[in-house]
């Protein structure tokens, strides 16, 4: 069974709670006003991916960037939208965590009984830190989200990215060491150890996989950094990968899911069909199909046929990567909502292959993407192949490099499968097709003639393509994922204006360690 993340605030309240929750919401611990279950269950659902997030920072830019697809014309020259409105969100959100802290740090009962609610928000708040650091750098984390204790946080200062991945993976660990997985836990002083009980909206109680969300990121993390300070990352890729510690595998993939969270994604579609300027690019359609027919026979990657779909004329055309100025533009309706009721219409001027519409059409069985086993296994061959931590292994690596194409491949179709409204499903294939395809001279990591490593970074791309975020932090790593033209040169979103504005003594001192407030200076773990 698939680990979904689930926001059933109206469920849980009926169902009422588990043992010892009842004496966290007592005073000073919990005020009347907000008990810790919702509050908690708002970080939660502050995972969403934001409406301007998705149409301006990754369909506009980061798409573009990482050229998992291309971007037929430069429409929009907003992406601060998108950024000022992921920074609220994540600031909204880090104000809510620190609430949380602060009802824990007060509790005046046995603390260790709060040791599994710690370990949870523990978790959640090095999610969500990571991704805006990754994205942006240096930002204020240590004394931001404070401003109800004291005025003094109210402009907090901008802290290194150093001193975040190294806190926040500290705090996995601690997650990790301290959870007690014990059905009826009780600490050394004979307490009950206080629970979320069915405000576990996150993975319903199950508590190892919390544990397995902790050890993957923790992982990821570590790979992200080892090359930038390999003294602090290659001990805890030892710990993890020698330890064999739990980790996400096929069926543990965190995901959000609207349907079963009693929402509708509809930011999602939005997205797609007001920017209207995505198509498969050149660079993808080389990496999913041995010819450029335009009857897809080429296409060995049955990838190809979830993320994508024919042009108006039901013919495989990608947009070339690097276009020039007697490239034929792209337009039609490829993503509009009329196609409800005529799907194979796409408008006339739709001469490109596009994103396939119920892939950004679905509002809810299409999920937003946290952490999935095939990242895992990708993440696992590269540390095999490439001796990180450890000594190298190269079968070990070509076993998880394997396993994570499989995973990929079976994660997509069962998006497929699992949506009510998709039409012109592509056909489902079996275990065995599926390791046929896994095989074929383009993707095999056991042909003489593929590069190990490269097969690693592409595939880990490719499976990346709902993810550009993750995407892009994989193309700044290894600057080896598949690309036609110049080396990227973009590495960072620049702060949101509204910093400048609220914060401006920490906004220029942070600009000035910087060098200028620019998208070409790099993050700190960057080569």
């Amino acid at each position: 069974m698939k680990i979904k993340i689930s926001i059933l605030i109206i469920l849980s309240v009926m169902m009422g709670c588990d043992k010892g929750f009842e004496d966290i919401n007592k005073n000073p611990f919990s005020p009347t006003t907000t008990d810790i279950g919702p509050l908690f269950n708002t970080v939660v659902s502050s995972l969403r991916m934001g409406w301007s997030e998705q149409f301006y920072m990754h369909n506009e830019k980061l798409y573009q960037v990482t050229q998992q697809a291309a971007l037929t014309a430069e429409t929009f020259q907003n992406i601060s939208i998108g950024t000022e409105e992921m920074w609220a969100q994540y600031y909204t959100a880090l104000a809510h965590i620190r609430e949380l802290e602060r009802r824990f740090d007060a509790y005046e009962g046995d603390q260790e009984a709060l040791n599994n609610v710690k370990a949870q928000l523990k978790i959640l708040t090095a999610y969500k830190t990571f991704r805006v650091t990754d994205l942006f750098g240096d930002i204020p984390f240590f004394q931001a989200g404070k401003a109800y204790e004291s005025v003094d946080f109210a402009r907090p200062a901008f802290d290194s990215q150093e001193e975040i991945y190294k806190f926040l993976l500290g705090e996995l660990k601690w997650a990790v060491e301290n959870m007690n997985l014990d059905p009826n836990p009780q600490t050394a002083a004979g307490n009950d150890y206080v629970s979320l009980g069915n405000f576990d909206t996150m993975f319903g109680g199950f508590l190892r996989q919390w544990i397995k969300f902790a050890n993957s990121l923790r992982l990821r993390h570590a790979l992200r950094m080892a090359d930038k300070d390999p003294a602090f990352a290659h001990p805890i890729i030892q710990e993890i990968m020698g330890g064999n510690l739990d980790l996400i595998n096929e069926g543990d993939d965190v995901l959000m899911v609207p349907r079963d969270q009693n929402w509708l994604n509809q930011s999602l579609n939005w997205s797609f069909r007001e920017h209207k300027k995505l198509r498969l690019g050149t660079t993808m359609w080389n990496t999913m199909s041995e010819t450029d027919s335009i009857s897809g026979s080429g296409i060995f990657d049955p990838r190809a046929l979830i993320f994508f779909e024919t042009n108006n004329a039901e013919e495989w055309v990608p947009f070339p990567q690097i276009p020039d100025a007697n490239t034929p533009q792209s337009g039609g309706i490829p993503y509009q909502t009329s196609r409800d009721f005529g799907h194979d219409f796409k408008g006339e001027s739709n001469i490109y292959s596009p994103f396939n519409y119920y892939l950004v059409r679905d509002e809810q069985d299409v999920p937003q993407i946290i952490m999935t086993a095939a990242e895992v296994h990708f993440i696992k061959a590269e540390i095999y192949l490439r001796g990180i931590g450890m000594a190298a292994n190269v079968p070990l690596a070509e076993t998880e490099y394997t396993s994570g194409v499989s995973a990929s491949i079976k994660f997509w179709q069962d998006i497929m499968v699992n949506s009510e409204i998709w039409v012109n499903k592509a056909p489902i294939l079996s275990s065995s097709e599926i390791f046929q395809r896994i095989n074929h001279n383009r993707m095999s990591i056991f042909n003489p003639a593929n590069d190990k490593l490269e097969l690693i970074y592409t595939q880990r791309w490719v499976d990346a393509f709902r993810q550009p975020w993750e995407a892009f932090s994989l193309l700044r790593r290894t600057n080896a994922t598949p690309r036609e033209g110049a080396a990227n040169q973009f590495y960072r979103f620049v702060y949101p204006a509204s910093e400048a504005e609220k914060n401006p003594d920490n906004w220029n001192a942070q600009v000035q360690k910087m060098g200028g407030d620019r998208d070409n200076v790099k993050c700190w773990w960057m080569p």
